[in-house]
């Protein structure tokens, strides 16, 4: 089949979302489709590594001067949005693909604005959720006024509909999606890991010597967006309440942006106990989880978005140290430690558990990596490929 996945975003960046756009479409890819990205005019091209033949079409330059690679909203997306919608449109006549892939809401409605222009093709919409809009909005202080967020609101419920089928990362997703009446219920669609990144990995001692870490700490990693809405205030909090009382451990930070926590890396703690990567690249994730002993992820689940980071984590053999909500139980299952509370104190006293134990880190570390053959993204394209056949 001929797919056109419609990402509104810098594609590509080294965040999650991307990630996920990215392995749904390397695994389509494996199974013998073809694969068109429409998304903005910023963002790296794919590495000759990958050996892809995926091609990506970005709108014009013409907001030449906008360069934010970082999630959030912005009003400038705005105009970004109905200039993709005109290069989607131009693909979608010429290519003639089968299938329009949309990526978040505003994709979503891009590839049903296209659908309807273009009606007379028959062209199927699938509908590709990884957060809640609204919920979103909110977690990055854009969106504060209660009428406002009403409108908003009705807005993604409107755009939750359009898709011929809708498929969603995280199971509360799912089911906010669901509590209106649908034909077709949204589906679940994990984010997966690619267990071939971490094969071959040269030795801990001389991955930590490369990234300028300790060789005789526990090193307790987070990987992704340093932004509040993926917890990384309440992290950074933990880090305090941890180095105070563990003095044999280091915490890696990798992701970007640096400025949201610059404030925090200029206090002593900070300079004497974390090393911040920045940017991580996605394709040197392998190298720095593979020489972490434990991952930790604080975000917790307003935003209604899966956490593709914990996969990651798995994929390297780590154990996992989370909130409690059903979307991590589902990934880690006993390979996680469970902060009792959404509270800092309660995630520093689960990182405990892990930093005084070896042997528990190792089972937990072994657990995780089995259950990450669970989730790969080969299954999530197997799974795509038959919503589509089914449509069509």
């Amino acid at each position: 089949m001929k797919i056109l996945v419609v990402a509104p975003t810098p594609f590509f960046s080294d965040r999650g979302t991307h990630i996920r756009i990215l392995e749904e479409a390397l695994a389509l890819e494996k199974r013998g489709h073809e694969v068109m990205i429409a998304t903005y005019h910023i963002g790296q091209d794919l590495p000759k590594s990958l050996n892809s033949h995926i091609d990506i079409r970005r709108i014009r330059r013409l907001l030449f001067w906008y360069k934010k690679l970082e999630a959030g909203p912005d009003w400038q997306k705005v105009l970004l949005d109905i200039m993709l919608l005109r290069k989607t449109f131009y693909l979608a006549r010429t290519w003639r693909p089968d299938v329009i892939h949309g990526h978040l809401h505003e994709g979503v409605l891009i590839g049903f604005i296209v659908k309807k222009l273009l009606f007379f093709r028959k062209i199927k919409l699938v509908a590709d959720f990884h957060g809640s809009l609204t919920k979103e909005m909110v977690s990055h202080s854009y969106l504060r006024a209660t009428g406002m967020q009403k409108l908003f609101e009705s807005i993604e419920h409107f755009i939750n509909g359009l898709g011929d089928r809708t498929v969603a990362s995280s199971w509360d997703n799912v089911k906010r999606i669901n509590t209106v009446t649908r034909k077709h219920p949204a589906q679940i669609l994990l984010d997966g890991t690619r267990l071939s990144m971490f094969e071959n990995m040269p030795s801990v001692s001389s991955l930590r010597t490369l990234f300028h870490i300790p060789q005789d700490k526990v090193v307790i990693t987070y990987t992704g967006a340093l932004i509040p809405n993926k917890g990384i205030k309440i992290l950074l909090e933990v880090i305090t309440l941890v180095c105070k009382k563990y003095t044999n451990v280091h915490f890696v930070i990798a992701g970007f942006p640096v400025d949201q926590i610059e404030t925090y890396l200029r206090q002593d703690v900070f300079r004497k106990y974390v090393t911040v990567i920045s940017p991580l690249p996605y394709f040197s994730l392998a190298k720095v989880l593979s020489m972490s002993d434990i991952g930790v992820d604080p975000k917790e689940s307003s935003t209604k978005q899966a956490s593709g980071k914990m996969l990651q984590y798995m994929g390297a053999g780590l154990p996992v140290v989370c909130f409690d909500t059903e979307n991590n139980r589902h990934y880690a299952g006993d390979g996680g430690v469970y902060a009792k509370e959404a509270t800092k104190e309660s995630l520093a006293e689960a990182l405990g558990t892990l930093i005084t134990s070896e042997v528990l880190r190792t089972e937990k570390g072994e657990v995780n990596h089995t259950r990450a053959k669970m989730f790969s993204w080969e299954s999530s394209a197997e799974k795509l490929e038959k919503i589509y056949q089914e449509i069509l």
